[in-house]
């Protein structure tokens, strides 16, 4: 395939709470972490259910709040997190993203940064967005409601110039 793509896709992102707050359940309640968080449970809900007539007080709070950890109380606290991380500067104003044959240059607050696709790490397509790890501490999220109906050719972008092991489900 030629490697040079006419047209850059452009993004302007505005992120959500509800958009940090999905990439970090995503991340909670992926892979092991995820099959642990349900085992434990469905664990604490059989052990409440079964066992209610045979345990004491202290044992049905107990496993009311097991039930509830996972289920109730680590959203809450992500979308919680999500809340105070959008009210930061960085995730207040707009951020320009824009894909070429060349690689990715953003632009927020008058700053621009060009990063060549030999110098991204991932990209990893999520429910409800695609996201472009930079490293393991930095990321690029960007939903699909900012996609449209340039998701596929960012996805063609990404095939073309990042090689197979660095893209998910892209």
């Amino acid at each position: 395939m030629e490697k040079t793509m006419g047209k850059a896709l452009s993004f302007t992102l505005n992120l959500t709470v509800r958009d940090l707050w999905a990439f970090s359940m995503y991340h909670s309640n992926r892979g092991v972490m995820g099959i642990f968080n349900v085992i434990f449970t469905v664990a604490a809900l059989y052990l409440l259910i079964f066992r209610w007539e045979t345990t004491t007080i202290s044992y049905r709070v107990l496993m009311i709040v097991c039930a509830l950890m996972f289920t109730v109380w680590q959203p809450m606290l992500l979308l919680w997190k999500a809340g105070k991380q959008a009210k930061t500067p960085m995730a207040r104003e707009p951020m320009n993203l824009s894909f070429s044959g060349e690689g990715l240059t953003v632009e927020q607050n008058g700053q621009q940064a060009v990063f060549g696709w030999d110098q991204m790490g991932r990209m990893e397509c999520i429910p409800g967005m695609i996201v472009l790890y930079m490293d393991r501490l930095h990321a690029y999220l960007i939903p699909n409601r900012v996609l449209g109906e340039q998701k596929e050719a960012l996805c063609q972008l990404a095939r073309t110039y990042l090689p197979r092991e660095r893209r998910k489900r892209i």
